[in-house]
């Protein structure tokens, strides 16, 4: 068994990497951002985007962006207000990026009929979806800590878990967050013997590596912000489709997301990458959520 016990260093990556995905972690965040990904727009340009969002859901969210420092409000006139992404913001697209690709290449998808062929298929599922499931994975108190021991020793016993991801808890108190990440496919092991990453688990490499390398960056470089009342007018132009299936809500027409030099680029293996102009496509009735999970949605 290895015992590879994590380093300052390494704790303080942990650190930064769970604080941004509380950051991400409240829904609807991501398809905010996303939304505002290309372009600057005002608030009832921003509002038929995500046409699901009432006003007590879509405001809070925009003060919630802009208060982190991802989205800027700039005031023209009373009336005549904007928002966009700050240079951090922006920074953040390609980490959302490798997300979703880790998403669509690890998180199951339901067969759909293809319209033109009828062929059973792999629903298409929106980026900002699977950036949204993974984080539900990703996100509850203890599950990211977990994994990144399980990733620095490569397999390890509940109580060696205990002691590096939950200091001050009680050994029973690991056992609850391991059998949801079993049950959400992202370890192996237990019934007496020690936990393990499984693919998904150890496939998360680079999408912890690109959020740790986006939670690094000095506050000079990263948050820079435009001067407030400056920049362009708000773009009247629309952009493509967003990717919708129907196991999501039927979404609006949104903005493809705009390259800001990946600190990381992943292509997933078995899934597509995410290219400009693939982020959304046609619009399919809507049906309930179903359940987030790792194998399962």
């Amino acid at each position: 068994m290895a015992t590879t016990v994590p380093t300052p260093s390494a704790s303080h990556d942990l650190s930064g990497v769970t604080k941004t995905l509380d950051l991400l972690a409240p829904r609807w965040s991501v398809w905010v951002l996303m939304t505002l990904s290309s372009q600057t727009l005002r608030y009832a340009e921003i509002k038929p985007k995500l046409p699901w969002l009432a006003d007590g859901q879509l405001h809070p969210r925009l003060r919630h962006l802009t208060g982190a420092g991802l989205v800027e409000r700039t005031e023209y006139a009373p009336r005549h207000v904007t928002y966009g992404l700050t240079s951090r913001g922006a920074a953040l697209m390609p980490v959302l990026a490798t997300i979703a690709s880790w998403g669509d290449t690890y998180l199951e998808k339901d067969l759909v009929a293809n319209m033109n062929t009828g062929e059973m298929e792999p629903e298409r599922i929106a980026p900002a979806q699977n950036i949204d499931d993974a984080l539900a994975l990703l996100a509850p108190r203890h599950a990211t800590p977990i994994l990144w021991s399980l990733q620095a020793r490569g397999s390890a016993t509940a109580k060696s878990l205990a002691a590096d991801a939950m200091p001050g808890y009680g050994l029973t108190a690991v056992y609850k967050p391991l059998e949801r990440l079993a049950a959400d496919g992202l370890i192996t092991g237990g019934d007496s013997g020690d936990y393990q990453l499984s693919a998904s688990g150890r496939a998360l490499t680079p999408v912890f590596q690109a959020i740790s390398v986006w939670a690094a960056a000095p506050p000079a470089e990263a948050d820079a912000r435009r001067p407030r009342g400056l920049g362009p007018a708000p773009s009247q132009n629309r952009s493509g489709p967003w990717a919708t299936t129907s196991a999501r809500r039927t979404t609006p027409e949104a903005p493809a997301v705009r390259s800001a030099g990946p600190a990381l680029t992943t292509t997933s293996p078995n899934g597509p990458a995410w290219k400009a102009g693939d982020l959304f496509s046609h619009q399919i009735p809507a049906r309930p959520v179903l359940p987030t999970g790792g194998p399962r949605r």
